[in-house]
């Protein structure tokens, strides 16, 4: 994952660009009716149930809009919450809270909705060795807030990007002419550009499981579309060379069944792209 200089970079901007595509020139609907003077209150109300995620980036958007309003937190990131819960008191000007409405209200419905599904994963794989891991299935200019919500449900985040690790998937592997090859030129890459980043191989059958095996030097093998007799195979032969990594297609009903073959961790893409947004709003008082 990136550092965490990088992640706090990473949400900076994303708020500027935000709130630059919200706002624009002007909360107009606002000017024309409020006087700049005008101060207020306003509760962020849970209508839904589920856990709570970006308390702490709601207040980050708050103060980016004005540094003058206050926020009172009554519940944090990562608690469980019920219809009716209050999370928050925001206090200031009206004007800035009304701007900072939207981008609020949009963030932690999606970071609350993604981090009650990881949390249900979370649940599913207690008691086994495994871990959840999100992937880089995630909405465009927002990535760096889901991977928040994620690791806020108690999952762990994958790479953040391109640029963090190297993943050698099935287009990877074929267009360099197969796994051997991918793996000897990526080590090659890795050493005349002085970068040190692991390297994650997918394998689509256990005789790939072998192949990648061979080379050495990966530190994850990904087992793509696996069974879960084949996982176990795979599990077993791989032993401490490598971590293990189920991914394709696991659901709820399957997500035990993989985590008791043995593997060290389950990427699941629906953490982030198939989530139901929390319902919460903000209320003046």
């Amino acid at each position: 994952m990136i550092s965490e200089a990088q992640f706090k970079n990473e949400l900076q901007i994303l708020i500027a660009n935000a709130i630059r595509e919200d706002v624009g020139d002007g909360d107009h609907s606002s000017l024309a009716c409020i006087p700049t003077f005008a101060e207020g209150k306003a509760k962020l109300l849970v209508k839904d149930n589920g856990i709570i995620a970006g308390v702490e980036f709601a207040k980050m958007i708050f103060h980016y809009v004005d540094p003058n309003l206050t926020v009172e937190t009554f519940i944090v990131d990562g608690t469980p919450v019920k219809y009716g819960d209050v999370v928050f008191h925001v206090s200031g000007s009206s004007q800035s809270i009304l701007k900072a409405e939207r981008m609020v209200l949009n963030s932690m419905q999606r970071m609350s909705a993604i981090a009650t599904k990881t949390n249900n994963y979370v649940k599913l794989l207690e008691g086994t060795k495994t871990k959840i891991l999100d992937t880089r299935k995630t909405t465009p200019g927002f990535r760096v807030a889901e991977k928040w919500a994620v690791k806020l449900g108690g999952g762990e985040n994958h790479r953040f990007a391109l640029y963090d690790m190297i993943m050698l998937k099935d287009n990877h592997i074929d267009f360099a002419g197969g796994i051997a090859l991918a793996i000897a030129k990526t080590k090659t890459y890795l050493k005349e550009n002085k970068l040190a980043l692991k390297i994650i191989v997918e394998a689509r059958d256990l005789n790939e499981v072998k192949e990648i095996v061979a080379c050495g030097g990966v530190y994850r093998i990904l087992l793509d579309n696996f069974d879960y007799q084949m996982t176990k195979d795979a599990v077993a032969f791989i032993g401490n060379k490598s971590l293990t990594e189920s991914s394709g297609n696991i659901n709820e009903e399957t997500i035990r069944a993989y985590a008791e073959c043995g593997v060290n961790y389950i990427s699941s893409g629906a953490l982030t792209h198939s989530v139901y947004n929390m319902d919460l709003s903000l209320k003046a008082i």
